[in-house]
């Protein structure tokens, strides 16, 4: 049985609710994804890198249709081709991708296009991937800056990047306005506080990703997993998150980022999603 605890209202964020296309049925058309979405009650969208201007097109026209806005493009390949390779051919693939992915911004009318700076490996040292990541993106922002798209660079799991501190002074060597960053909060629970991140971070946050990460420990307490899950299920303290964005003044757009569903679920996401803007989220435990 799934248990909620009561929570006291707090003020709503002024901050958009946002849904990825990834989540939205493969089996729809573009124009029922749209209003899918639109339906369940978000009011934004965020949507992959399309080199194919005509499907650029038609998922221009179903976002007007719908009345649901684009703010922002999932660049595409970063990992498959990370921008801190040590071949040029690799880099030039992926900076392709990227001027493609700020393209599709501008015609849409999307603010930010959200980017992998680096991938640490066997074959690419933390140093080498800090000197030539900046490199690289140095490259995009004449562009990025004329079209009047941000390069939103997100935290992930890719052994970068591994403290607010050094994240906020990544940022800060561009000394430009139109590279940011792309909070995810669920992607630091495994080795920090989300909240400590948005406080460090602050001004530099353009956008947020939502979703929700639980340590898992097994009987005996022998053996402990980690796993994603839905809103509010995990171990994210979203009143932490909700009074430290509060506190920065964040004014953007939140888009969860979670496993695909029907409209029903959709419309479920939604609902906590707007508890967690709203100061109201309450835990939910499965007993």
């Amino acid at each position: 049985m799934i248990v909620a605890t009561p929570a006291i209202a707090e003020t709503p964020l002024p901050i958009h609710k946002a849904v990825e296309y990834s989540m939205l049925p493969e089996t729809a058309s573009i124009p029922e994804r749209f209003q899918m979405a639109r339906d369940a009650g978000f009011e934004r969208i965020e949507c992959p890198t399309t080199p194919d201007q005509s499907l650029a097109e038609a998922m221009k026209a179903a976002a007007e249709k719908a009345g649901i806005k684009i703010h922002s493009v999932m660049n595409m390949d970063h990992w498959k081709y990370p921008l801190s390779s040590s071949d040029p051919a690799v880099v030039e693939k992926t900076l392709a991708g990227a001027r493609t992915s700020i393209q599709n911004a501008h015609f849409w009318g999307a603010d930010t296009v959200l980017i992998v700076p680096a991938v640490v490996n066997k074959e690419t040292s933390y140093r080498d991937a800090y000197s030539r990541s900046q490199v690289s993106i140095r490259k995009l922002v004449p562009l990025a800056e004329e079209l009047k798209v941000t390069l939103a660079l997100e935290e992930v799991w890719n052994k970068f990047l591994l403290s607010p501190i050094e994240f906020a002074a990544y940022i800060d060597h561009f000394e430009t306005p139109w590279v940011r960053a792309y909070f995810d909060v669920g992607n630091v629970q495994l080795y920090g506080y989300p909240a400590d991140w948005i406080r460090t971070l602050g001004k530099r946050i353009v956008k947020l990703h939502i979703k929700d990460f639980s340590f898992r420990h097994q009987p005996g307490g022998e053996k402990t997993t980690a796993e994603w899950v839905p809103l509010l299920e995990g171990d994210l303290d979203w009143k932490a998150i909700y009074q430290a964005l509060q506190e920065i003044g964040f004014h953007g757009t939140a888009t969860v980022e979670l496993e695909g569903g029907d409209e029903k679920y959709l419309r479920e996401v939604y609902r906590r999603l707007t508890a967690i803007l709203n100061g109201t989220a309450a835990p939910i435990s499965n007993s």
